[in-house]
């Protein structure tokens, strides 16, 4: 696995063009895009869903689903010195195939959990 806390805030280097497609064509209709974190976020409801990094996925996992994450393969998801708690790290080798679209569902359940902003 790379650094803990993925391609974020590393280096500056733009976000994974051909993963953003395929994250893209699995997010509900209505999603909005917005760049930050150094990547590519997705936004449902208005809530960030999951984002894009260099070659990682960060997904918001919320509370509830953070140990489940962590237990699937994830890393806990740390900028600067903080873990960021409700949040994981996707290493590249856990989103080869059909494995990308449990991530992107576990990211999109959460955000459409959320109220709305």
């Amino acid at each position: 696995m790379g650094t803990v806390g993925g391609s974020w805030f590393h280096g500056g280097m733009a976000h994974n063009v051909e993963l953003a497609e395929r994250v893209r064509d699995l997010m509900p209709a209505g999603t909005t895009e917005v760049k930050m974190f150094g990547g590519l976020a997705f936004i449902v409801n208005g809530n960030m869903a999951c984002a894009v990094g260099a070659d990682d996925l960060l997904v918001r996992t919320g509370r509830s689903a953070y140990e489940a994450a962590l237990a699937a393969g994830a890393e806990p998801m740390i900028m600067g010195a903080r873990t960021m708690s409700g949040y994981v790290n996707v290493a590249a080798d856990l989103l080869n195939g059909d494995a990308l679209a449990g991530w992107v569902e576990r990211g999109v359940a959460t955000a459409e959990s959320l109220p709305p902003k």
